[in-house]
């Protein structure tokens, strides 16, 4: 095995288990900011989160597998590190930018107190 391969195998055993891990533990601490966003609407806040969790999983999976091609062939043990220090650093910048993205959008939702939350549909209507 040379070392684009190696590089590839381990930016992927890293890079996919911090995308769950960050997902899930935005799921479990991001319920009761959701329930405030939604004016204490539970079932509201936590059908907004399960979706969150399923559109960051899409995405950030999505752009780890889109963002593996490194461009030059990797030699020698520090090139190994340095492309997956480059590799892993934009997918966590990534991450913490889509982190932040949401948490502006929901707190300006929080911030508004004239904002009404969505109308649930009503169930047989869809």
């Amino acid at each position: 095995m040379n070392e684009t391969t190696i590089t590839y195998s381990l930016y992927l055993l890293i890079a996919i288990p911090v995308t769950i891990w960050v997902a899930k533990t935005l799921h479990r601490n991001g319920r009761v900011f959701l329930v405030d966003c939604f004016h204490g609407n539970a079932e509201m806040a936590d059908s907004v989160n399960h979706l969150l969790v399923v559109g960051f999983y899409l995405i950030n999976i999505g752009f780890v597998t889109l963002f593996l091609k490194i461009e030059s062939k990797v030699q020698e043990v520090t090139g190994v590190f340095e492309a997956l220090s480059e590799k892993l650093g934009v997918v966590l910048l990534v991450l913490g930018g889509m982190h932040f993205l949401n948490l502006y959008i929901f707190s300006k939702l929080r911030q508004n107190p004239n904002a009404q939350p969505p109308i649930m549909p009503v169930k047989g209507t869809y």
